[in-house]
């Protein structure tokens, strides 16, 4: 008989998540904050009138270098979900194994304790089965946008301070200022994905389940 969760401490059943967004938050508020004397301080050079923390939170400035970084984390997630059902890597912890099924292949069958969505079966079912990559599609996408959005504020309020006329969005798209922020982000996630996929190879860390047993052969493959 499986135990029941509830005896646990809301704490030790959500520890990870609140622990996360916990510094999700703190460091949010810290960009925020230092963002803002940063920018106050380059106006200041440009002998320009300073601006509130509130104004400072709509600005091109802090939307550009907030979303800019969720952009990247979001397509590396959406890659990852994607491309870790059908590629491999032997020996990391992070892949599936090479040649046995898997309980994360299995077909669906409802039960009492199922979601929703698998008792309702049909397009409903189809949706859920590729809903976490869906998810993290959409908010990459929308990440992006926002990106693009701030970058393309804070570009045009430079053109406006250097007396030069303000770009359209689509121009702006063809500006390698925008490229660069956004490939800048997007290698350095892709290198720590192929970190943890070929360090998980040889390298343990006894109690943490994105780590082999500490025991395990170096060309065991997943978990």
């Amino acid at each position: 008989m499986k135990p029941d969760p509830k005896q646990y401490s809301y704490f030790y059943r959500n520890g990870l998540t609140i622990v996360f967004m916990s510094l999700f938050i703190f460091t949010l508020a810290a960009q925020a904050l230092t963002g803002w004397k940063q920018h106050n301080q380059e106006l200041k050079e440009d002998k320009s009138s300073e601006i509130g923390i509130g104004t400072y939170l709509q600005s091109g400035h802090f939307i550009s270098a907030t979303f800019e970084n969720f952009e990247s984390e979001f397509l590396q997630m959406t890659l990852y979900v994607l491309l870790t059902v059908s590629l491999r890597q032997i020996g990391s912890a992070e892949s599936k194994k090479l040649d046995i099924a898997e309980e994360v292949d299995r077909e669906p069958k409802p039960s009492k304790n199922t979601p929703w969505a698998v008792k309702k079966g049909g397009w409903v079912l189809k949706v859920y089965s590729n809903s976490l990559s869906i998810c993290f599609g959409i908010l990459f996408f929308f990440s992006w946008a926002m990106h693009l959005y701030g970058s393309w504020k804070a570009h045009n309020i430079e053109q406006m301070t250097k007396q030069l006329p303000e770009e359209s969005v689509i121009d702006y798209l063809g500006e390698p200022e925008f490229w660069f922020e956004t490939f800048q982000n997007w290698q350095s996630e892709f290198l720590s994905v192929a970190s943890i996929v070929f360090l998980t190879i040889y390298l343990r860390q006894k109690g943490s389940p994105e780590s082999k047993p500490v025991d395990a052969s170096h060309m065991e493959t997943g978990k």
